[in-house]
This record gives structure tokens, sequence and C-alpha cells, in this order.
């Protein structure tokens, strides 16, 4: 036993400590830091150049205008024609109105460049608002007659936005699990089949043997690399977690946080579930299959090619899903959740969108483990050969020789 975490320590070690193994933990969050940093000093630039200076006669007008422009599209500082023309030629400012107010309120409006829709709305309704006021104060109307004037026809809609915000959680859950399987999948079945390929056929390995059995030291490799998978997902669930509250304190997404917090509890809720266990157990199903077909190369210089097998069934389960995203109740989606090397994308799949009962869950969970577990057996007890196995005859041969075992 103690020869086996060994080899289990020293596999997990030296991976770890390697550059390649940091910058793949934390390259998805560098790449959230860079898209919201990018995001904050666009958006912190483009402010002063998108405001808008009013200028008018009446203050109490002008400031009344101001409010609606709000402190991020506004320039209260600049109050004079000549000020505003200035700020524009500088780019201080998007551009300025002029309001003037008579019997009837004019706005005129100066800029580089055209209202957007949403700015021309606001002052649209803000001059209307203020011109019905002014009138019904020219007209001299008594209190009824003002009331019957303001009132409004009644428009209701009634949207059920549970159940649109339980369709997005599905859909946004089921992309997220599949490309974070299919990337570990990716990563790690090349790792081991390198790891694995790398020591084939060296004198090394007849050194080693001699000292411990050929299963505990292939166990020893997975196990390595299981602990290598376990600290990645432990580092994506506290940065995850982090990031979610940071969110919910830092000012520039706060407010995205609280108007999506229900379906991001949703996609939360959908990954840290049996999925979770499914992807685990599959990412080591994979990983086995990579490291049998690391030991099946001619030579150590072939290692960099050694994990395409396994590479290549990951992709083709990876792509099969995409068709039945939205039909997760698909008689192909029913019998690919079953079947291994499959069913950690299809099952979850089922899981997510509510279409798999608890027995059927466990059966699929049940062949996954029979799968592992048997060919863990297998292959550890047909390793040495392999890895002691020098002849370059064609993979189909060496493929067979290795099975015949």
């Amino acid at each position: 036993m103690r020869k086996l975490w060994l080899v289990t320590v020293n596999t997990y070690l030296r991976q770890v400590k390697s550059w390649s193994f940091l910058i793949l933990v934390l390259s998805p969050f560098v790449m959230i830091a860079l898209s919201f940093g990018i995001g904050w000093i666009s958006a912190n630039s483009a402010t002063n150049g998108d405001r808008i200076a009013v200028v008018s006669n009446q203050p109490a007008l002008r400031s009344a205008y101001l409010k609606t422009l709000g402190k991020d599209g506004a320039a209260p500082a600049i109050k004079t024609v000549k000020a505003a023309k200035q700020a524009q030629r500088t780019e201080k400012i998007q551009g300025y109105v002029v309001l003037t107010q008579g019997k009837q309120l004019k706005a005129v409006y100066r800029g580089s460049q055209a209202l957007s829709s949403s700015r021309k709305a606001k002052l649209t309704s803000f001059l209307t608002s203020v011109q019905n006021q002014q009138n019904v104060a020219q007209a001299k109307l008594t209190k009824q007659q003002v009331a019957t004037l303001q009132q409004q026809p009644i428009v209701q809609q009634k949207v059920t936005s549970s159940l649109g915000q339980k369709k997005v959680a599905k859909m946004a859950s089921f992309w997220i699990l599949v490309f974070m399987v299919y990337m570990i999948l990716t990563t790690y079945s090349s790792i081991t089949a390198q790891e694995i390929a790398s020591e084939k056929g060296t004198k090394i390995m007849e050194i080693i043997f001699s000292s411990t059995t050929a299963i505990k030291y292939f166990l020893g490799k997975i196990f390595g690399v299981l602990l290598m998978i376990v600290t990645q997902l432990v580092v994506y669930v506290i940065g995850g977690w982090a990031s979610l509250t940071a969110g919910q304190h830092f000012s520039a997404t706060r407010d995205l946080y609280t108007s999506y917090h229900a379906l991001i509890n949703q996609v939360v809720g959908n990954l840290f579930s049996i999925n979770l266990v499914f992807l685990f157990v599959g990412v080591i199903l994979y990983t086995v299959l990579a490291a049998f077909c690391g030991a099946l190369v001619a030579k150590p210089e072939d290692s960099s090619k050694a994990g395409y097998p396994a590479v290549y069934l990951s992709m083709i389960a990876f792509f099969a899903t995409f068709p039945f995203q939205s039909n997760a109740d698909a008689l192909f989606v029913r019998i690919m959740s079953y079947m291994p090397f499959f069913s950690s994308y299809f099952m979850p799949m089922r899981v997510i969108n509510g279409t798999a009962s608890t027995l059927q869950i466990s059966l699929s969970m049940l062949i996954l483990l029979a799968t592992l577990l048997g060919m863990t057996w297998y292959i550890g007890r047909i390793y040495g050969g392999l890895m002691l196995q020098t002849d370059e005859g064609s993979f189909w041969k060496r493929l067979k020789r290795g099975l015949a075992n």
C-alpha cells in the first residue's frame, strides 16, 4: 500500500508543480477577470464621451431634465452654449440640448452623433409631460376636468416568468456541464496517456516492476491524475463561490446579480447534484482508457499521440449531445444515457430536464461504475506486459496482443 501511494503522490506532485497545470487551472479565472476588467474600463472610459449637456433659460426646467438623464448621462457643470461647444470639440460630451420655454416648449439637440432611441424617447416623454402641465395651467381647467384628461388606458401583461427562467437555467446548465466534461476529459486523457506512454519500454520499468506489482503502479498513476482532477474541481468550486460572493458586493455587477440571482441559483443547483458525480466517474473512466492507450504505443516518442483514441471518443460523445439539447426524452438520448463513455454526457442532460427517474439514474450510475471497475482491474492485470512490450507492429496488432494477455 505504501508503494501505491508513493507512486500516486509522485505523479500528482510532478504534474501539479508544472506551469502547464497552473495555467490550465487559472486560465478560466484570468479570462473572466479580463472580460470584466475590459468591460468596466470601456464602460467608464465611454461615460464622459456619452454625456449630454443641458442649456436653458429656465433653471427649474433644466434641473428637471438633468434628473431624467441620470448621473452618468448628464454634464451638469456645463450651463452655457459656449461651454457646451468647447466640451464637444474636446469630446468630453456627446452633444448638448437647448431647452426654451414659452407657450410651446422647444428642444434643439446638437451633437457629434444622433441621440440614441432611448434618450430621444426620454426627451420626448419629458417635454410632453411638462407641456401637458403647462397646457392644463393655461386652460384653467377644474380638478374634475384635469382628472378626466389624465385617464389612461390599462394594459395588462401576465407572464409566467418562472417557466421561462427554468428553461433558460436548463439550457445554461446543459452547456456549462457539457463543456466542463469535454474540456476536463480531453485535457486529462492526453495528460494520462502521455504520462504512461513516456515510460514505455524503458529500463526503469523493469526495475519498478521488480519491486512492486504492475497493478499497484498502474493504480498509483491513475490516482495521481485523479488527485489533479479533484484539485482543479476544488479550485473551480472555491473560485466560483468567491466570484458569486464578489458579484453581490462589487458595484459593477451588483445590479446584474440581483436581477439574475434566481437564475444563477437554479444553474448552480443543476451543476452541484448527481451530475457532478457523473462528471467525475466519467472522467475516471476516460482516464483509464487513456492509460490503456498510452501503454499501447510502440515507443516513448509516440507519447504525444497516445491519447488520441480517448480524445476522439470524447469528441464523438460531446458533439452527439448537440441535436438533443431541447429533446432530452428522445429514444437515442435514453439509450446513450446507459452506455458507458456516453452516459456522462447524456444522463446529466436528462437529469437537468427532469426526464430521468431515480431508478434510471441509479441504474446508469451502476453500469458506469461496473464498467470502470472492470476496466481498471483488467488493464491493471495486463499493464506489466503492455509496458514491457517493445515491438513496433501496427496499433491494431498491439491492441490485439494486449487484449489477449
